[in-house]
């Protein structure tokens, strides 16, 4: 440590060493078990040598008899301790622990919010149309969080910064805590000592020359003594109240100590784990899609190129066919042959007909003008008769 307090007693209040404050230069170091000094049955048995013979050393120097020292005995500790109880207050207002929370808060909902599988168009040709826009699009969203990730990564660290010495600042507070209880606890066991001695000898004398004399100023004086004596037990008592604050002060810096360890770890996770992760993320997903493009364009002219082969075999296949038959006919076709050798047969037998029924016709014809003939010859005659 930077510095070192030693309890120091003594019956001038103004004497007394002022509450220290820590400075920022002590290294950072993991919450310790609470140590003897912060305990309610811290005894004489818990100081070194030199500290016991120092507190039997003052608690000689104590008079109870004299009422200002009563009343400014150990002032000088419960000073220091409420001075450091103040600062330690301060301490914590003025920390912003929320402020790290929403900026960790904040750092998630700009990953998540990183669509790094948009939708992919339908279609033949969409991939060539919407994969160079789909990579850009990836790329300004990257852009954009990445600027985001890196301004709360910066307020971060500063945050990192002021959290490790305020951890530091907490380790001087805790040690200079234990300092303030132990000089507190040496001014309780001191006054006690003297309570302890005072109460065997001094009352016990008085109270024995006020019965065999039987004055009431000896009376009187063994009565103001018994209340000084109990006087000076409050104020010990108070001692000790001030002493419970100190007590109380060990595991509420160290909490506070823990609540600060908690957050840089959680702001060192953040900045040495996720940031680079959601990095290295990205350059794969941008890795990806450029892969995705290629392999999907060369899939593209593969269907192309094995659709043009199949068209093209189809259409050899059909012409190939169409021209061996074509090759296979003669220049007339039998079919037309046989219809149009059907059709001379016809025609020649239509004739046929025709010409028989005009011969049989021109015959009845003939018998009819012969029979004609012969009844206008017949007519004739009977007219020149």
């Amino acid at each position: 440590m930077d510095f070192e307090y030693k309890p120091t007693l003594t019956l001038e209040p103004e004497a007394a060493a002022p509450a220290q404050q820590a400075e920022e230069k002590a290294p950072v170091q993991a919450p310790e078990v609470q140590s003897a000094a912060n305990s309610l049955d811290f005894t004489i048995d818990n100081l070194s040598e030199a500290e016991k013979q120092a507190v039997r050393d003052f608690a000689q120097k104590i008079d109870i008899t004299d009422s200002n020292m009563v009343l400014q005995y150990g002032t000088g500790a419960q000073k220091n301790i409420s001075d450091f109880s103040s600062a330690a207050l301060g301490n914590v207002r003025t920390k912003d622990m929320g402020e790290v929370g929403e900026m960790l808060g904040n750092l998630v909902v700009e990953l998540k919010d990183l669509d790094i599988s948009p939708e992919e168009k339908k279609g033949l040709f969409g991939l060539f149309k919407k994969a160079g826009t789909k990579i850009e699009a990836l790329k300004a969203q990257f852009d954009k969080t990445e600027a985001n990730v890196n301004r709360i990564s910066e307020a971060l660290e500063g945050h990192q910064i002021t959290l490790l010495k305020d951890v530091a600042t907490l380790d001087k507070m805790y040690d200079l805590n234990q300092a303030y209880f132990k000089e507190l606890s040496m001014y309780i066991l001191a006054g006690k000592e003297k309570l302890k001695e005072e109460r065997a000898t001094k009352i016990p004398e008085l109270k024995a020359k006020a019965e065999q004399s039987g004055l009431p100023e000896d009376a009187q004086a063994y009565n103001d003594y018994v209340s000084m004596c109990n006087r000076f037990e409050k104020k010990l008592h108070d001692l000790e109240l001030t002493r419970m604050i100190s007590i109380q002060m060990a595991p509420q810096i160290r909490l506070i100590q823990n609540n600060d360890s908690l957050m840089i770890e959680k702001i060192q996770t953040s900045i040495a784990n996720t940031i680079p992760l959601w990095k290295s993320q990205m350059v794969l997903a941008l890795g990806i899609a450029h892969s995705q493009q290629a392999m999907q364009a060369q899939r593209e002219v593969t269907d192309l190129t094995n659709e043009l082969l199949r068209k093209n075999s189809q259409m050899l296949k059909t012409g190939s066919i169409e021209i061996a038959q074509e090759s296979e006919r003669g220049i007339v076709d039998l079919e037309t042959l046989k219809q149009t050798n059907q059709d001379l047969i016809d025609t020649l037998e239509e004739v046929r007909r025709i010409q028989s029924e005009g011969a049989q016709k021109r015959r009845e014809a003939e018998s009819e003008l012969g029979r004609i003939e012969s009844e206008l010859k017949n007519k004739l005659l009977e007219m020149k008769g």
